[in-house]
């Protein structure tokens, strides 16, 4: 097919070997629904600061959710437009296509995924497959390629017999979901390559992540998106879990910088292998609370999912950071007064646009 092909001549020269010794650079992202959402990536990152010349190739594999269509934008800007290519087994939406290089990928075909690295919510048996076998795909091919590997990891990685507040990097991590086991598999996995085959990874756990610009996907954390929408359209939001249930908290902006962060952090930095980040922790009440600060007529009612609430009770109510504000310098920007007023904005904006359209 021409555009197959196209596509297979975008793929060939943007993955062409890049100048000055570096390796290709391959992120991976994928987004399961039910859950916090989920990084998985793998780069080639040099343990310097990249120079305006001298830009890695980056492949961003299952990219269409809500964190890889930001981290394509932000690398474009970093590293150049050609140099991020954006990849999914979806076909995108024809914004995205036409914002940079897109091909068709699948990370659980080992042949297809090696030849793109050499040239250049979910059901329990696909969430096996794609979390662990794409996982080891790509372990394989990045230490044989010498790339670096970064997997972000989640919340979810954390379960029941975990410190709960706070909950620091290294605990008992006994999650109770498909998906954080997959989760606390790759962490030690990548940690596991790093030792035995001096493979650079790195991993970060995001707590909930809230963004403005895609719809909630219905998981544990996306009350505290649905209530903005709800707010700005209704003026009434249910809530499906406990007003009083703590849980961590990060808007999408601070998540992305984090990610790149850790990603051109000098390896000598870094202490360990895979790092809590935190922004904010809240419950749904003072949520509401700070939004009716903004819009008082805002009615807020509770009818609680059981399934959710369970989950929710056997994540973290609060992440402790200290080790990667200390070995990196991370620091968030947004805490819940400057979310709530980010999140207002451009939702109410949106919603003004779409009323006069």
């Amino acid at each position: 097919m021409p555009v197959v092909r196209a596509l297979n001549r975008v793929v060939r020269q943007a993955l062409a070997a890049p100048p000055c010794g570096y390796q290709p650079l391959a992120v991976a992202v994928r987004n399961i629904s039910f859950s916090p959402r989920q990084v998985t990536s793998d780069a080639s990152f040099h343990s310097v600061s990249f120079s305006e010349t001298d830009h890695p190739k980056v492949l961003i594999t299952g990219g269409l959710g809500q964190l890889g269509v930001g981290l394509a934008k932000l690398l474009r800007k970093r590293f150049g437009k050609n140099n991020v290519i954006l990849s999914d087994i979806r076909k995108p939406p024809s914004n995205v296509f036409h914002s940079g290089p897109f091909i068709y990928s699948d990370i659980l075909d080992y042949k297809n995924l090696r030849e793109i690295v050499r040239g250049g919510g979910g059901e329990r048996a696909l969430a096996r497959a794609v979390n662990i076998t794409g996982l080891h795909n790509i372990l394989d091919i990045a230490a044989e390629h010498g790339l670096r590997l970064f997997v972000p990891s989640t919340i979810g990685a954390f379960g029941p017999t975990s410190p709960r507040n706070p909950t620091p990097d290294l605990c008992v991590q006994r999650p109770r979901t498909i998906y954080g086991v997959s989760k606390v598999h790759a962490e030690l996995m990548g940690e596991y390559y790093h030792h035995r085959y001096g493979l650079d990874f790195r991993c970060l756990r995001y707590p909930g992540i809230i963004s403005a610009d895609s719809q909630p996907g219905g998981g544990t954390t996306d009350y505290a998106v649905q209530i903005f929408h709800d707010a700005v359209k209704t003026g009434k939001f249910e809530c499906n879990l406990k007003p009083d249930t703590r849980l961590p908290m990060m808007y999408i902006d601070d998540c992305l910088r984090a990610t790149l962060e850790v990603m051109e952090a000098p390896a000598d930095t870094l202490s360990m292998r895979t790092y809590n980040i935190n922004a904010m922790s809240f419950t749904p009440e003072e949520l509401a609370r700070e939004v009716q600060r903004q819009l008082p007529d805002l009615q807020i009612t509770y009818d609680i999912d059981h399934v959710r609430q369970a989950i929710a009770d056997s994540w973290p109510m609060n992440f402790d950071d200290d080790n990667a504000r200390r070995d990196w310098g991370w620091k968030h920007e947004y805490d819940l007064p400057e979310l709530v007023q980010t999140m207002l904005n451009f939702i109410g904006a949106e919603s003004r646009v779409a009323q006069a359209s």
